[in-house]
C-alpha cells in the first residue's frame, strides 16, 4: 500500500530540479509560514498555511486568499515547521518531503530539521529533507538504498558512534566499519549509481548532492 506523502514547505533554499518535482509528485502539501513563496515554483496549491505568519509578506497572503489558515501566537512552543508536521501526521501521512528544510539563514533551523526528520524516522516515517540541490536521509539500524546518479557527492555524519556501517556502490566503499563520532571518514565520497547503506547501531544522516559532480 503506497504511503500518503505530504510535502511541507519550509522557510529555507529550495530550487526547482527534477528529483524535487518527482519526490513531492502525487502527494499533499502544507506550507509553514514564509514556505508559502515556493507554492508558485513548485505550481501547487497546499491545503493548509500554518504559523504565525512573521515571515510572510502582505503580497503572498494577497496572492493566496483561498488557502485554509491556521494560525499561531508568535510567543509559542513549537516552530511552524513542527506544527505543519504535526498536521500533517494528523491528516494521514506516512512520507514527509520538507522542502526548504537545508540551508538558508538559519542555522538552527537546518540543523533542528536535521533532528526532527532523525525522530521521525524512529516513528516510522519515510522522511526525506531537500533544497532541490542537496537532500538529507536519516539513518538508523537496518539497510537502506538511496538512488544518487553516478559520479555525485555524498557525505553519512554520524550523530552518535556508528558501528557496523557499510557503504556499497560508492568510491570509498565500507565494510562493517565502526564510525567514532565526530570522525570525518565518511565525507565527501562519491556515488557510482545507487547506494546501499546499512548500520548495525547508532544514528546518522546521509547528505547528498545530487547533482554535484566535482568529485567524479
Amino acid at each position: 500500500m503506497r504511503k500518503t506523502t505530504f510535502t511541507i514547505l519550509l522557510g529555507g533554499h529550495l530550487v526547482l530540479t527534477e528529483r524535487l518535482t518527482s519526490a513531492v509528485s502525487g502527494g499533499r502539501f502544507i506550507a509553514a509560514d514564509g514556505g508559502m513563496r515556493h507554492a508558485s515554483m513548485l505550481g501547487i496549491v497546499p491545503e493548509l498555511w500554518v504559523g504565525d505568519f512573521d515571515s510572510s509578506s502582505e503580497a503572498l497572503g494577497e496572492a493566496w486568499p483561498d488557502v485554509d489558515r491556521l494560525p499561531y501566537p508568535a510567543q509559542k512552543a513549537e516552530t511552524d515547521g513542527a506544527i505543519a508536521i504535526g498536521e500533517a501526521i494528523r491528516r494521514g501521512a506516512g512520507r514527509l518531503v520538507l522542502a526548504g528544510a537545508l540551508g538558508g539563514e538559519r542555522s538552527d533551523h537546518a540543523l533542528m530539521h536535521l533532528l526532527q526528520a532523525l525522530q521521525l524516522a524512529k516513528e516510522g516515517y519515510e522522511t526525506l529533507l531537500t533544497s532541490g540541490e542537496e537532500e538529507a536521509y536519516p539513518l538508523l539500524p537496518g539497510r537502506v538504498t538511496v538512488d544518487l546518479p553516478p559520479g555525485s557527492l555524498f557525505s553519512v555524519i554520524g550523530l552518535s558512534p556508528l558501528a557496523g556501517l557499510s557503504i556499497e556502490n560508492a568510491r570509498y566503499p565500507l565494510q562493517d566499519f565502526s564510525l567514532p563520532l565526530g570522525s570525518t571518514r565518511t565525507i565527501s565520497n562519491v556515488a557510482e549509481g545507487a547506494i546501499t547503506l546499512s548500520l548495525d547501531g547508532g544514528e546518522a544522516m546521509l547528505l547528498a548532492r545530487p547533482f554535484d559532480l566535482t568529485g567524479a
